[in-house]
C-alpha cells in the first residue's frame, strides 16, 4: 500500500466512526470559551493565536486536529499545490485606481475642487472656508481635515461634511 492510499484508508476509517475521541473533542470545542480555545490553540499549533474570534479558533483547531490524526496532505497533493502556486499570476503592480489616488495625495473624492470656497451661516456670522491642496483655510488658520476646520469654526466637534452640508456618504467612499 502506497503512502497516499494509506492516508486515504485512515481518513475513510475515521470518517466511518464519527464517535471517535477526536470527533467528540472537536464537537466539544464549540462549547468552549475563547480563553479555553486560545489555550487549546497554543497546544495544537505551538504558538499563540492572534485572534479572539471563537468561530475562527474552533475551525482552525479542528482542522489541525484532523490533520494530525489523519496525516495531512498526501505528497501528490503537496506537489500539486506547489505547481498551482508557481503558475498563479501574482500582482506585481498596484491597481491603477490605487496609484491614481496615491498620486492625488489620497484626496477624498467627495471634497470640492481645490480653490473652491465653501460658505455657510453659523451663529449669525458668515463663514467662508477655502479648499486647499492639503487642507482648508478659514481667515488665517489652516486645518488638515474638514472636521478639524468645522471644530475650529464652531468650537465643538462636528463631522466636517455635515457642517458644510456636503454629501456625507460620498466623503466616506474611496475609489480604491
Amino acid at each position: 500500500m502506497q503512502a497516499g492510499e494509506e492516508t486515504e484508508s485512515r481518513m475513510s476509517e475515521v470518517k466511518r466512526r464519527p464517535n471517535t475521541p477526536m470527533w467528540r473533542e472537536i464537537d466539544a470545542l464549540r462549547h468552549q470559551t475563547v480563553g479555553q480555545l486560545r489555550v487549546k490553540y497554543l497546544k495544537v499549533f505551538r504558538q499563540e493565536s492572534r485572534s479572539n474570534n471563537q468561530k475562527f479558533l474552533v475551525r482552525r483547531i479542528a482542522w489541525r486536529m484532523q490533520a494530525n490524526a489523519e496525516g495531512g496532505l498526501s505528497e501528490r497533493a503537496r506537489q500539486r499545490a506547489v505547481l498551482v502556486a508557481e503558475d498563479a499570476d501574482l500582482r506585481i503592480r498596484a491597481p491603477q485606481s490605487f496609484l491614481k489616488a496615491l498620486a492625488q495625495g489620497n484626496r477624498d473624492p467627495g471634497l470640492p475642487a481645490v480653490g473652491t470656497f465653501m460658505n455657510r451661516e453659523f451663529q449669525g456670522r458668515s463663514v467662508s472656508v477655502e479648499v486647499l491642496e492639503r487642507g482648508f483655510r478659514y481667515q488665517d488658520q489652516v486645518c488638515r481635515s474638514l472636521s478639524a476646520m468645522a471644530r475650529q469654526v464652531s468650537g465643538v466637534q462636528w463631522n466636517g461634511f455635515a457642517f458644510f452640508s456636503l454629501p456625507v456618504n460620498v466623503g466616506r467612499r474611496h475609489g480604491w
